[in-house]
């Protein structure tokens, strides 16, 4: 049987392919558009090069979703190999220079010498659909983060008092600023007025938010140079962060109703700390099939939670983190292992014990983190939600 390994390097607009034997003698060289006919051109043109084909790319979704889909409905088994990784690669292969082609050549290569590639899977329609509403959601979020800091920026620049003052991530402070934004109009309002007008603004405590700006607003009777100019840029940005804030709310909601059709929900979401949207974020991380790793230590290496030895002569037994990871599972992991350690008792207890050990905050997170995977996994694997006490397993 003749073995065949292919590698797709990705883009946007144009794939190049390289086919090579399992001498790693090159096969075929192509440069293909990312359009379906030139696609499964090039598909029965891989196959018929040998009786059974591997598949390795560079990207898992974005511009190589249609070749990997078109792969899939082909029964082809496609690894996924990352840029950093071939970057590194491709230090050991002949010459210096980079292109798609020496590119894809390497990851053909890669997948015929690796075995610990990541082997993708065909995701579900849900899993696909959170895919989209949390790539969504990140990037409102980060819309959002460099919003506010453009608007703290401008608020310092004419009200720095007022700008200490307020947290700009709630809604009162921003419905503030879209009224009022220098000390002039503040203390011209007075503290009665301003109180009635965030009320009828639905402001939560109302009185306190007033009291706070008022007194900012008495410790600055200075105008500033182009106050007027920079407040309208307050009020205008005040108000981008306020529409982000809902679209993010309404995001939330559609995550939640699509998160709440799979069938792993009420597993996942039962484990302390683990809410919807990390919840979510778990699913769109590893597709929610937990037998395409194989172990629970293999998804906590992939999640970066697992630590890797770093030995070397004499000295032995030094740990350090791993530099190949998902970085969002991580982030899922930790964030999810961080909230756990105030509601639930047994996170606490474990958390407070690796402190004592000597390890930093982060490293006791972390190593929380570790453990909880196990957990995960085996409420995913037995399809049951967390108790603090597990059931006995009665002998038969």
């Amino acid at each position: 049987m003749a073995a065949i390994w292919a590698g797709i390097d990705a883009g946007k607009t144009h794939h190049h392919c390289v086919a090579i034997d399992d001498s790693g003698r090159r096969l075929l060289s192509r440069r293909v558009a990312n359009d379906e006919p030139e696609l499964l051109e090039l598909i029965a043109d891989v196959l018929a090069l040998g009786d059974e084909v591997t598949w390795g790319i560079d990207l898992a979704d974005g511009g190589a979703a249609l070749a990997i889909t078109i792969l899939f409905n082909h029964d082809q088994p496609v690894h996924y190999i990352s840029g950093r990784a071939i970057h590194r690669a491709s230090e050991s292969y002949r010459g210096e220079g980079k292109t798609d082609a020496k590119d894809a050549a390497v990851i053909a290569d890669q997948v015929r010498v690796r075995r610990d590639l990541h082997l993708l899977r065909a995701d579900d329609d849900i899993v696909t659909d959170l895919k989209i509403l949390t790539g969504r959601r990140t990037d409102l979020v980060a819309d959002r983060t460099r919003t506010v800091n453009r608007l703290r920026a401008q608020l310092t620049g004419v009200f720095p008092g007022l700008e200490r003052a307020l947290d700009l991530t709630n809604t009162g402070p921003l419905t503030l600023l879209t009224g009022y934004q220098t000390p002039a109009a503040i203390r011209r309002m007075g503290t009665r007025r301003l109180e009635t007008w965030l009320r009828n603004r639905h402001v939560v405590r109302p009185d306190r938010l007033a009291g706070i700006a008022i007194e900012a607003a008495e410790r600055q009777h200075t105008s500033l140079p182009g106050e007027k100019l920079a407040a309208e840029l307050v009020h205008t940005l005040a108000k981008e962060v306020m529409g982000l804030n809902q679209q993010v709310a309404e995001l939330d909601k559609d995550i939640e109703a699509r998160f709440r059709d799979h069938h792993a929900f009420d597993v996942i979401t039962s484990l302390p700390g683990m809410g919807v949207i990390l919840g979510a974020e778990f699913l769109t991380a590893t597709g929610g099939d937990m037998t395409a790793f194989g172990t629970a230590d293999r998804l906590a290496g992939f999640g970066g939670v697992a630590p890797v030895p770093r030995d070397s002569g004499k000295i032995s037994g030094n740990l350090r983190r791993p530099q190949r990871y998902n970085r969002r599972l991580q982030r899922v992991f930790y964030i999810s292992a961080l909230f756990s350690i105030r509601p639930c008792e047994e996170s606490r207890r474990f958390y407070d014990r690796k402190r004592a050990e000597g390890k930093r905050h982060t490293q006791a997170v972390l190593a929380l983190a570790r453990r909880r995977v196990n957990v995960l996994w085996a409420l995913l694997r037995d399809g049951r939600r967390y108790e603090l006490m597990p059931p006995i397993a009665h002998a038969t």
